[in-house]
């Protein structure tokens, strides 16, 4: 009787980690798709960046001109 119980209780344990192994996939791969959008994102903000410096330089090198 013990070992039918043990055998319950033992599938019971593989379903719940198979379960587990399931929402975990699912919540790295929300992850992976935020951290994708973030860089995008940090490159957008590269390349504002790069441009003020442009215009920063540019305004120096016309005050100089002037």
């Amino acid at each position: 009787m013990k070992a039918a119980k043990t055998k319950k209780e033992t599938k019971a344990e593989i379903t719940a980690l198979e379960l587990h192994e399931q929402i975990c996939a699912i919540r790295y791969e929300n992850l992976d798709k935020r951290l994708e959008s973030g860089s995008a994102r940090f490159i957008r903000m590269e390349a504002m960046i790069w441009g003020l410096y442009a215009v920063i330089v540019g305004s120096y090198l016309l005050d100089k001109v002037s």
